[in-house]
């Protein structure tokens, strides 16, 4: 097919929109997922698969388990993973994750409609009792608990402080609800010690314009300040699950969006039931058509035939996980709590929005790095 147009895009990967250090990428370091699902995208499995293990903590035994066909629940972990380390194989290296040679354990922790607290605490201690024999360094949790709950003497939260204990970064999205009234932060992102990652949107490009994501925030039943930190969590570049009516579309409106007027009519009727709104256009002018074709790449996000933009804490809290990969393959020897300093000690605040909804402020990815590079441990500790 001709492609005398080009599918353009403003959506910069991760690396160039926080100016990251590509020196590291992640190498020698293992992340465990907890989410609704996943799949075994190409970004994660070509050319090597890096997915070391899947285990569903609700098939309620030992595994290991088969990771299963694509479903309604994959999808959600397929993209946070990617959008960690996912290596770009279908964007020709263009979207990948800041941690794209990292290796994945990745743990089914519910459904798309359903994660339990209880599950999630589930998720952990299996996290716990496998990371020495899975070498898990850090546990990235894009899912919240079912309601607020004191750090003291909730189980989940228990569950995060004891993955701390030994010596796994955990990782936790802050939530969605900060435009609510109640914008509470809940296990296992309340829980003191973690890292909890709000979102920031940097669509205007310099830091003094950003403006906050509508992240959960504190302070948390027990009075601490989350997040911490803030991650991009707008305008992500994710993998669409593939061979799903959503990824056929996708390939319509890409295929349309580059092809000359003359091909258009030839594609919409070589690709009928793919979709309805386009097929009853059919009759249309090419220039109609092309006003059909935009409005739709831009409703469905449609970056390419196989990414579209994301958004939410769900994203945010992976970038900052594949951020904590590099610190460790620059420096294995960092704690949790090294890490976390470091991250807030490298953190620029935007200067116009409160501390309540930013924490220390934006990571700084080769900031942090370098701070790792350097870091030598303090007398009296490990």
């Amino acid at each position: 097919m001709p492609t005398s147009r080009t599918l353009e895009t403003k959506i910069k990967a991760i690396g160039a929109r926080l100016g990251a250090d590509e020196r590291f990428t992640g190498r020698g370091v293992t992340i465990a997922f907890l989410d609704a699902g996943f799949y075994a995208h190409a970004d994660l499995v070509k050319p090597h698969r890096r997915i070391k293990e899947y285990h569903d903590v609700l098939m309620n035994s030992p595994g290991p388990h088969e990771l299963p066909p694509a479903d309604v629940s994959s999808w959600h972990g397929m993209m946070t993973t990617a959008v960690a380390c996912g290596n770009g194989a279908l964007s020709s290296g263009k979207y990948k994750g800041l941690a794209h040679e990292a290796e994945l354990v990745l743990v089914k922790v519910g459904s798309v409609s359903r994660i339990r607290h209880e599950d999630l605490t589930l998720g952990i201690d299996w996290v716990c009792a496998n990371a020495h024999r899975l070498g898990i360094g850090i546990l990235n949790i894009s899912a919240g608990g079912d309601y607020e709950a004191s750090h003291l003497w909730d189980s989940l939260s228990r569950a995060a402080e004891a993955a701390l204990r030994m010596g796994i970064v955990v990782v936790c999205a802050a939530g969605n609800a900060g435009h609510t009234h109640d914008h509470a932060v809940v296990p296992p992102a309340s829980t003191p010690a973690v890292i909890t990652v709000g979102g920031f949107d940097d669509e205007q490009g310099s830091l003094d314009k950003f403006v906050p994501y509508h992240s959960s925030y504190g302070p948390t039943i027990d009075g601490v300040q989350k997040p911490e930190v803030i991650a991009p969590a707008i305008k992500i570049a994710a993998p669409i699950l593939p061979d799903t009516p959503t990824a056929a579309q996708a390939a319509l409106i890409t295929d349309m969006t580059v092809a000359d007027d003359h091909e258009l009519h030839q594609i919409l009727g070589q690709s009928h039931g793919v979709d309805p709104e386009l097929d009853a256009a059919k009759h249309l002018q090419p220039y109609q058509l092309r006003q059909i074709i935009a409005a739709k790449r831009s409703g469905q996000k449609v970056i390419s035939k196989h990414y579209k933009e994301v958004d939410g804490t769900s994203f945010a809290a992976p970038i900052v996980s594949s951020i904590v990969a590099q610190m460790l393959e620059a420096k294995p020897e960092l704690t949790p709590s090294a890490i976390k300093r470091i991250l807030i000690a490298t953190a620029r605040r935007m200067p116009h929005v409160g501390v309540d909804r930013q924490g220390w402020g934006v990571v700084q990815p080769a900031a942090a790095v370098q701070r790792a590079l350097e870091w030598q441990p303090e007398r009296g500790r490990r």
